[in-house]
């Protein structure tokens, strides 16, 4: 038999329901408008006459942008990023969580000390920045002259990622370890059939994190890749933008529909694959979190 909710607590969850409807329904608010931006008519657009729903519907702004070959090399080049910026960033994570989660390891608590001083201190965008052009020597030096390649592999690591893993790690029992190396298990053989297997939670929600990260990532590729048919989608649409807002670049647009309805298109289809990919790791989310966060 269900107890009877008190006063207060009645009061609490209506309040508490009534909050998160609105946070949600202005959380939904801006991509509703994009859609309909991206699929109302010239006029409606220009002179903001939409509020929510799409005015005068057409699909010419997608249209364009799917003829558009440039479109497609660089949501080509984004897929390359965010997979293998993924592995690569996920495979970094992993050993070093796992070395920092062994007390056994020598010098332990300083790399743990230096590994979240990096969360605390940044050495700034300057040295960041001729840091990455002595990698891309180093690459060039190598024949490596795909800049995606640096982005992918100079930009591997983030601290509060390998910080979830090793605090998940630790909670491993120890005795499976133990009996795992008394059958004869090599360090790498107990990581990828003990460590990994029992904390699928967790490494589900750092690929998120970097899956989401590498996706949108802009600024750094913008910096770093010179080769215009190299740059992902995020530094297309910000081209596209500032093209399209250039009044002498926009003098002989002539049109059916507004040029602000191909960036609206544009940040649809780069937002689309992330909202296909997330329900499926969101049961994840929430228990890797905790599993990664909190440690007993």
């Amino acid at each position: 038999m269900k107890r009877r909710l008190e006063i207060s607590e009645l009061i609490f969850k209506i309040i508490s329901y009534t909050l998160l409807t609105v946070f949600a329904l202005c959380c939904l608010y801006p991509f509703i408008y994009t859609i309909s931006a991206a699929i109302s008519g010239k006029h409606a657009v220009e002179y903001n006459e939409l509020v929510l729903l799409p005015k005068d519907i057409q699909f010419d702004a997608f249209s364009r942008m799917f003829n558009n070959n440039m479109f497609w090399n660089a949501y080509t080049n984004t897929l390359f990023l965010t997979f293998y910026g993924t592995l690569w960033s996920l495979g970094v994570s992993i050993f070093g969580a796992y070395a920092l989660s062994k007390k056994r390891l020598m010098f332990r608590k300083g790399f743990n000390f230096f590994l979240v001083f990096t969360m605390w201190f940044s050495a700034g965008l300057v040295p960041q920045y001729l840091n990455y052009l002595d990698t891309k020597r180093v690459f060039n030096s190598f024949g490596i002259m795909d800049d995606k390649w640096l982005v992918v592999i100079a930009m591997g690591m983030a601290a509060m990622n390998i910080i979830l893993l090793r605090n998940s790690f630790e909670g491993v029992p120890s005795e499976i370890e133990e009996a795992a190396i008394v059958d004869g298990a090599t360090e790498m053989q107990v990581l990828w059939r003990v460590y990994i297997p029992m904390s699928k939670s967790i490494i589900a929600t750092v690929a998120l994190f970097f899956g989401i990260s590498r996706w949108n990532g802009y600024f750094w590729a913008r910096q770093m890749i010179s080769n215009s048919n190299e740059h992902p989608l995020q530094v297309f649409i910000r081209l596209r933008l500032e093209e399209y807002t250039d009044p002498e670049a926009m003098a002989g647009w002539n049109e059916a529909f507004a040029s602000d309805s191909v960036i609206y298109a544009l940040i649809v289809c780069s937002i689309v694959p992330i909202l296909i990919i997330y329900p499926f790791i969101q049961k994840y989310f929430a228990k890797g979190v905790n599993v990664g966060g909190v440690k007993e």
